[in-house]
């Protein structure tokens, strides 16, 4: 049997922000931590391209089969393919924030 409650507003209590990093973090310490993320990509993207060479050299020796190599130059071709587009995004948006007026 499903009883019937009241509830009064005393009951609720307000949300209270809790003390986060995000919420204490200066504004430099966020360009740091992006520019940390950003270098982290970066170095992603260019240990992907040093395997998929890695892969080739080792194609020619006989050690791996072409799939292999082709799956590997495929991924190292996208990701800096996603690398140029997103570059070219943000030099986009910059273009844009200056050509704003104020």
């Amino acid at each position: 049997m499903i009883q019937n409650t009241m509830f009064s507003t005393a009951q609720v209590q307000p949300l209270q922000l809790q003390n986060s990093v995000a919420a204490k973090a200066a504004p430099t310490e966020t360009i740091r931590e992006f520019s940390s993320y950003l270098g982290e990509a970066l170095n992603a993207v260019a240990s992907q391209e040093k395997t998929a060479h890695v892969m080739s050299d080792k194609l020619m020796l006989g050690e791996v089969n072409v799939d292999q190599v082709m799956i590997a130059g495929q991924q190292a071709l996208l990701s800096i393919q996603l690398t140029t587009q997103v570059r070219n995004k943000v030099v986009e948006a910059y273009q844009e924030i200056m050509r704003t007026q104020i």
